[in-house]
């Protein structure tokens, strides 16, 4: 069953959270063969494995302890990359014993389509998104066997935070939602209203509605303090320093009267962990800590990736990295030579930054003058000591079609016709007894001319359904 264009502005119009938000309409969820789910909840467990494996190498790092089983390999330049630029009290507390084994609970990769399949290009553990996800799912749900059907996205999203606190019958959650991640408190809010619909006790909160009250965090509820359970974490950790009451959340956290999810350990949200991934060095330790499957299927889909790092090379050693003009580089600053075609690379800052987020800092070569990509790579080496840049095969979405609805004119439906375009997928995974649960994803269709997709005016955003 397709979708009117007038019922689907309808919907729109009466969710707040759209209020000022604009992108394309399509008849149609974006459709899904089951091989393709097949993978998707394949690319699920393999990025669960991927965050205990980094858990793994990381404190092994830090500890400078040997990487592998039966021979020797030391690599303290890893903990050096993913808490670099950090503060020292937030690297204490991502070390602390008490966060050994603890992981994001949600986690989202950007999947481009390309013709050789998925192409994973980031995996974000505080994505945006689930709302709408959740919403569309609803909104879609007659027109096919939708991904995530059933609420899945609200459902699972609601599992993952309460098993936090096992012992409570009824925890009360707060999405807490910073200033710089305003742009998503409405979808926030309408999930939580959804929680408190079936009885949930889950409350969207500003940071500076929470406040201490013998040593547990509280909220205002009608004139009433409210202890908080558990804090779903909406903002990024660059973003602490802006928020007054993060200190009590630590605080709360170290006594045992909160629990926090994601955990606030940013080694978890480096873009330069994939990287690390593809890294000459640590091939032996990845094939030693993850599974065969989740290895070869990495492998697959996470793009050649380097960290851009500066250090001075001894005469006659060369990069690990691309090559210009069919030589190795000595020098990130080689890169500035390369002809458009050898730009086919993506620069972006690895994390910790406002920039981080929201491909606000993603240039991609092919697609900027030699001056603009020159500028980008000498904003890499100027930033490294605190802020570290990725470097990433660019891989090119392939051009596919889908139903689209045109604009109405002189008083007559909007029509919807085939129109070409290329696809992000978002899949969301929420981890629930130990196994990330696809709950449900988001398709990004953008016109064929945008070569970095994200969320725009010009894009269609869709849920996924399930064909034969």
């Amino acid at each position: 069953m397709s979708l009117s264009h007038d019922s689907i502005q309808t919907a729109l119009a009466g969710a707040p959270m759209f209020e000022a938000k604009t992108w394309q309409l399509s008849p149609e969820a974006w459709p899904l063969t089951s091989e393709q789910v097949t993978q998707l909840e394949a690319i699920g467990e393999a990025c669960l494995e991927y965050h205990q494996a980094l858990e793994t190498l990381y404190f092994r790092s830090v500890a400078g302890k040997n990487l592998l089983r039966n021979k020797p390999l030391l690599a303290p330049w890893v903990a050096d990359y993913l808490d670099r630029g950090k503060p020292a009290g937030l690297i204490a507390h991502a070390r602390d014993a008490k966060n050994r084994g603890v992981f994001p609970l949600v986690m989202r990769p950007d999947l481009l389509l390309t013709d050789d399949g998925f192409a994973l290009t980031e995996l974000d553990s505080v994505p945006g998104g689930i709302g709408l996800t959740a919403f569309l799912n609803r909104l879609y749900a007659d027109s096919g066997k939708i991904l995530g059907a059933g609420d899945a996205m609200i459902a699972n999203f609601y599992a993952s935070l309460a098993a936090l606190r096992p012992g409570e019958r009824n925890p009360l959650i707060a999405l807490v939602v910073s200033d710089e991640a305003a742009t998503y408190r409405p979808e926030m809010q309408w999930l939580a209203h959804q929680l408190q619909l079936q009885g949930k006790r889950v409350f969207c909160l500003h940071p500076e509605k929470i406040f201490p009250l013998g040593g547990a965090l509280f909220f205002d509820a009608d004139g009433n303090p409210e202890k908080i359970d558990i804090i779903y974490r909406f903002f990024e950790l660059f973003d602490l320093a802006n928020i007054r009451t993060a200190k009590f959340f630590f605080e709360a956290w170290q006594n045992g009267d909160v629990a926090i999810a994601p955990p606030m350990r940013p080694f978890q949200e480096e873009k330069l962990s994939l990287a690390l991934f593809h890294h000459h060095l640590l091939q032996d330790f990845w094939a030693e800590n993850l599974s065969g499957r989740a290895l070869k299927l990495l492998r697959a889909i996470i793009p050649a990736s380097w960290v851009v790092d500066p250090a001075p090379l001894p005469p006659g050693a060369v990069l690990d990295g691309p090559r210009v003009g069919g030589r190795a580089l000595n020098d990130w600053r080689d890169l500035g030579a390369a002809s458009q075609k050898e730009r086919d690379l993506i620069i972006k800052i690895s994390g910790f930054h406002e920039t981080a987020w929201g491909a606000r800092s993603v240039i991609l070569g092919s697609d900027c003058s030699r001056e603009e990509w020159q500028a980008g790579v000498e904003r890499a080496i100027e930033l490294a000591p605190a802020n570290l840049h990725v470097l990433q095969e660019y891989k090119k979405p392939r051009r596919i079609e889908h139903r689209v609805y045109g604009p109405a004119a002189d008083g007559l439906p909007a029509e919807a016709s085939a129109k070409a375009g290329r696809l992000r997928l978002c899949p969301y995974y929420f981890v629930i007894d130990g196994k990330a649960k696809l709950s449900g994803a988001l398709a990004t269709f953008c016109p064929p001319d945008k070569k970095i997709i994200h969320g725009m005016q010009d894009a269609a955003l869709l849920p996924c359904r399930v064909v034969v």
